[in-house]
């Protein structure tokens, strides 16, 4: 079956994946490694906590009143004295358990005054929550570490914000120069030192630009499913990682207005992506919002002219077999080959169309760019255009054709996995075409086989118009009652749809006249003894009529079944 993304989840940039969590450097700030370099904090001693030499400071804060958890807040050094602490000792384990489950960066105490020394509790629990404890010497003054610490963070804010701003305008400078998403990616990722990809809403890669092992090896992780598709759906906003998925990657929407026009994806292998990472991923996400939509203005204008042109060729009013081929150089399509035509239409949407807070590119408009997007990595000079309510393509199939398999393998890539609310899709494939002047003949043969196909089989069909057979001949009887009355005429009680037994009847009429009557072959293939099936044809004759010799009745039977067979029309 085949299925396009309709509606990816929107996740929130605050908060980590499923199963994953925060580099410790997402936070905007020094670390308390840097922290611990600067002057005011040079004598300090690092009693536990050295794991957790990586959590960010925001800000510093003084604490010397006896209840101190309800002033602490996330991403601080909090300093201290004896003073709140001395009179529970045997309690402040527990307050280091709730410091930390609080987020604080660091706790900075100055013993003597009122305690000489801290518990071994608490420096153990400290040491196995990973929340630095530092000891202060008596000489260093709070309100110096307070100003340096600030210093610090607001210089290295600072810097931060003027690194995305000089980023934001070498980014901006692409697209004002008349690059595109390739050209993007590419600066990106050279400022990021990581692989970078701009994908569609529902995930299909539009340009990447990296390291190509690095690329390569992400492909294989369960951030991307078998046809090659990044799954946005189960993919948040932010800095995340998985389980089983090694290092960090980072998401960020591409939002224009309102719309939702793709993802812009980091991933890094060797080291943490952090705040910066993510500032530089939003401007160029920005970036990408611009040259998305100056890319649609552009492809607008085009593939109305290339649908028209098409739309003639395909109704056989292009003019002859040298104009055709010419014109479809023009267009960068090489039809003077051996094709197939390919019908894709979108299957009727019974489903409850996802919500969120983005709207999404109309469907059949995200239909044709999955379309695009998958035949332009298998062959850039094959012609691929959407109509209304369907996508064409010309696909050329190669020295030892087997258009049938080439067509499957191009709708397992357009439909991805099946996740995040996609739509099912039924495709028709035409008879080989070696002359452009018959591309007329191949289109109709497609659309026949996109209807009968689904007629067939049902939602996510796909039919090549050679396997019809008489359903082609029976998909063009409009008077549908006239169906209905003709398998009553024929099969009698075995039309009944919903009874057990005569479903399993008409399986044993269909293989007999498969079989052609060989009774011993029919009971092989049904695993049923020889005289066991000699009785179920005496039933099924008195219910049906000589059909064993009646070569008129046994043709009418066949086609009562194929008409059965028919979704919607039995």
């Amino acid at each position: 079956m085949g299925k396009l993304a309709n509606d990816p989840a929107q996740g929130s940039p605050e908060l980590p994946a499923a199963g994953g969590k925060w580099p410790a450097a997402a936070v905007a700030g020094l670390t308390v490694r840097k922290a611990m370099e600067i002057p005011a904090l040079a004598g300090a001693r690092l009693l536990a906590g050295e794991d957790g030499l990586d959590r960010v400071v925001q800000r510093a804060n003084i604490m010397e009143v006896p209840d101190i958890l309800p002033w602490v807040k996330p991403h601080e050094l909090l300093l201290t004295t004896g003073y709140p602490l001395r009179n529970t000792p045997q309690g402040l384990s527990g307050l280091v358990a709730e410091l930390d489950a609080r987020g604080l960066a660091a706790l900075a105490v100055k013993l003597h005054r009122y305690l000489d020394a801290l518990p071994e509790e608490m420096i153990h629990e400290a040491d196995r929550l990973g929340l630095p404890l530092l000891l202060l010497p008596d000489a260093v003054g709070f309100d110096d570490i307070l100003n340096q610490v600030l210093t610090g963070v607001l210089n290295k804010q600072a810097a931060a914000l003027e690194r995305s701003w000089e980023v934001h305008h070498a980014l901006l400078s692409v697209v004002l120069e008349g690059g595109g998403l390739t050209e993007l990616v590419t600066k990106t990722s050279a400022v990021l030192g990581v692989p970078v990809m701009v994908t569609t809403a529902d995930g299909r890669v539009l340009a990447e630009s990296g390291n190509a092992e690095d690329l390569g090896s992400w492909r294989h992780t369960p951030c991307f499913d078998t046809s090659g598709r990044f799954r946005t759906e189960y993919e948040p906003g932010g800095v995340h990682s998985h389980v089983d998925v090694p290092g960090w990657h980072a998401v960020v929407s591409i939002v224009a207005g309102r719309v939702d026009h793709g993802r812009i994806v980091a991933f890094a292998r060797h080291r943490a992506l952090d705040d910066a990472d993510v500032n530089v991923l939003e401007r160029a996400a920005t970036v990408a919002a611009l040259a998305v939509n100056k890319q649609l203005a552009v492809t607008a204008v085009e593939s109305k002219y290339r649908g028209d042109f098409l739309r003639d060729v395909l109704s056989g009013r292009a003019g002859d077999r040298d104009r055709i081929v010419a014109h479809c150089e023009s267009l960068g399509w090489d039809v003077g080959r051996d094709l197939v035509v390919v019908v894709a239409e979108l299957d009727p949407d019974h489903g409850h169309a996802g919500t969120s807070g983005l709207q999404l590119r109309p469907v059949q408009e995200r239909f044709t760019v999955a379309w695009q997007s998958v035949m332009g990595r298998r062959d850039p000079r094959a012609a691929v255009v959407g109509f209304a309510q369907e996508v064409v393509a010309l696909l050329p199939v190669g020295p030892r054709p087997d258009p049938e398999s080439v067509v499957r393998d191009v709708v397992r890539q357009v439909s991805g996995d099946g996740g995040g609310g996609r739509r099912s899709f039924s495709t028709g494939v035409s008879r080989i075409v070696d002359d452009p002047s018959r591309l007329p003949v191949g289109y109709e043969q497609a659309r026949r086989a996109v209807d009968v196909g689904r007629q067939m089989n049902g939602r996510g069909s796909l039919a090549h118009f050679d396997s019809l057979g008489s359903f082609r001949l029976l998909s063009q009887i409009e008077d549908r009652e006239e169906l209905r009355g003709f398998v009553r005429e024929t099969l009698h009680g075995l039309a009944a749809e919903d009874d057990p037994e005569m479903e399993d009847l008409r399986h044993t009429l269909k293989v007999l006249l498969d079989t052609n009557l060989n009774v011993a072959e029919a009971a092989r293939q049904l695993h049923f003894h020889y005289n066991t099936l000699r009785y179920r044809i005496s039933k099924l004759e008195r219910m049906l009529g000589p059909f064993t010799t009646d070569p008129e009745l046994r043709l009418d039977l066949a086609l009562a079944l194929k008409v059965l067979q028919m979704r919607g029309i039995g």
